[in-house]
């Protein structure tokens, strides 16, 4: 029987899952970590009632039998206080580190499966933003949880100093608020600052990552000025909202130094005053004084780390405003075909790019039957590649429906579906590593007899092969130190390899030489026989490898018919008006 619709509207919870089930995973880490942070809080009262034990039954009485007994006590609590603080602090970082596993795991798939419609900001803001994952990992592998788990204690000690010194509670009891206070009232400031300072160093982020990815252009082009004002822009902007950041943090750190100083003090100055009245011993007196610098202590801890706290909680709400963006995750009844025959369809499609304001795409339709070889010819502009984009699912179409064998794309896992799928697009894009991981992506059932089939058809053996270390080569970001001819090479070589059944082209050849060209296509006519192929050009050689031309201007089909047929209509000279 299936499930009704909830209709019922849920709160949504305070922490996304993706933050709180590695938490509650780490539950167990978490108890043990609170079972030795309160061990060490019991060892710290029993260091006080050692020194009180001192001063009034071993000092009047010259009780050093009792001192020897005593200190060898003390020493196997050290001992035990040294271990316990060592596993206290593993354990956080073992929580800590599983916690950062698991989060950039998840926020790294998140990342790559963004929508690209509704993607938001700069590389150089998103890859800021990844970096936050760092705040959010130190808060958790860090001493905040460790003070946060001695806060509880805070009462425990404040019994004890009652049960020794009485009315001398008062005084630590006095300094809690102050310090709370200063807390409470910077924190509205932190968040604020927080949020700014993050903000802020995202755009500077975006300015550096910007310019070190097009550097040659900037050195070429003259760019270091704007791109240097830019960033000083930045650099000033955020070193300012850093710096009041930092000043509301230290009065909130310096309130509670000051008060677990007063705290010390005063109980002293009021112990003084019960001793002379004879309701306190000297003992009493000085363990009371350590019990009571231990009762602000947490707290003390706790206000210098509101700036962390502050900055985590900024780190959150940017990571989860990316997490919460459209995803292309596939749902758990997506379509995972092995194979696909290669009929496209685009019926009735209505595609407007993010914040453009007219259409690229109108009332587009057309059908590539299996196993035809097509070009799409227009002018810039014309929606040529925006056509591929659509039939690789990067963008979902606004109306209509983009097809594969007869199937709505969207039914597809989308990485399924491009694994199907040869592409190599207009700007070839390569990652650093070796040429040989460029080819192969780690793609199962793709060898090194595979990688050296494509490469002897892309053209890429002809300068690999020469080389000592060939595809062992290690590249530089985005290929760097390769000409655009032999990126374009690896490039291709890659889209064919696993022999896809379609295959998409967006200007393959380029900044290929025509002689290099001429060879590339006398070795795909082979390789492209009976698959589909959708070829995107502004160079006439590449057409020898369709059947079919169809022209595009403005977002429609204007033209579409035999490769011979719509070429020849092309050169037949047109009767001016």
């Amino acid at each position: 029987m299936s499930r009704s619709p909830d209709l019922v509207e849920h709160p949504r919870p305070r922490f996304a899952p993706w933050l709180t089930e590695p938490m509650l995973r780490n539950k167990a880490t978490y108890m043990k970590v609170a079972l030795a942070a309160a061990m060490v809080n019991i060892f710290g009262l029993i260091t006080s009632l050692f020194t009180m034990t001192v001063y009034d039954r071993v000092v009047p009485n010259n009780a050093f039998t009792s001192l020897v007994g005593l200190s060898i006590g003390l020493l196997v609590v050290v001992v035990f206080d040294f271990l316990l603080r060592i596993l206290r602090a593993y354990f956080t970082d073992l929580a800590g580190a599983d916690i950062d596993h698991d989060v950039g795991g998840r926020v790294f798939r998140r990342l790559v499966a963004i929508r690209l419609d509704q993607k938001r900001g700069s590389t150089g803001a998103l890859t800021g933003m990844m970096r936050e994952l760092e705040t959010l990992r130190d808060f958790f592998a860090s001493a905040t949880m460790t003070a946060l788990v001695d806060v509880p204690f805070i009462i425990v000690t404040l019994v004890f100093i009652a049960i020794l010194g009485g009315p001398l509670v008062w005084v630590p009891l006095a300094a809690i608020p102050i310090v709370i206070g200063a807390g409470w009232l910077t924190r509205p400031a932190l968040d604020r600052l927080s949020a700014k300072s993050m903000s802020e160093g995202l755009s500077k982020q975006s300015v550096l990552v910007e310019t070190v990815g097009a550097l040659e252009m900037v050195k070429t082009s003259g760019a270091h000025r704007l791109l240097g004002r830019r960033w000083s822009r930045a650099n000033v902007a955020h070193g300012d909202s850093s710096t009041r950041q930092r000043l509301v943090s230290t009065i909130a750190t310096t309130v509670a130094a000051s008060a677990n100083t007063l705290s010390y003090a005063g109980t002293v100055v009021a112990g003084v005053f019960l001793i002379a009245e004879h309701r306190l011993t000297t003992g009493a007196l000085v363990a009371c004084s350590i019990l009571s610098g231990r009762a602000v202590q947490p707290l003390a801890t706790i206000a210098a780390l509101l700036s962390r706290l502050s900055a985590t909680r900024a780190a959150y709400k940017q990571i989860n405003g990316m997490m919460e963006t459209g995803s292309e995750e596939p749902a758990s009844g997506a379509l995972r075909p092995s194979k696909f025959e290669g009929r496209i369809e685009f019926r009735g499609v209505e595609f407007r790019y993010p914040g453009a304001a007219e259409k690229t795409l109108a009332e587009f339709n057309l059908v590539i039957p299996a196993g035809q070889r097509v070009a799409l010819l227009g002018r810039v502009g014309s929606g040529k590649s925006t056509i591929a984009r659509l039939i690789l699912g990067l963008y979902p179409p606004k109306e209509g429906l983009v097809m594969i064998d007869n199937t709505d794309i969207r039914q597809y896992d989308p990485w399924v579906m491009r694994g199907l799928i040869g592409t190599a697009l207009q700007e070839p894009v390569l990652l650093s590593g070796s040429v040989r991981e460029n080819i192969l992506l780690a793609r199962d059932g793709i060898d090194d007899a595979e990688m050296l089939r494509v490469a002897e058809l892309s053209g890429t053996h002809v300068f690999m092969g020469q080389l000592a270390n060939g595809y062992d080569l290690q590249l530089a970001d985005r290929g760097e130190g390769l000409s655009g001819g032999q990126r374009q090479a690896i490039s291709l070589a890659r889209a064919l390899a696993g022999r896809p059944q379609i295959v998409v082209f967006d200007e393959p050849t380029s900044a290929m030489d025509q002689g290099s060209e001429a060879q590339l296509i006398g070795r795909l006519q082979s390789e492209l026989q009976g698959r589909t192929f959708v070829l995107i050009t502004h160079r006439p050689a590449l057409l020898r490898l369709v059947d079919r031309i169809v022209m595009v201007e403005n977002g429609r089909v204007v033209q579409d018919g035999p490769r011979d047929a719509i070429l020849k209509e092309l050169q037949r000279p047109r009767v001016a008006a």
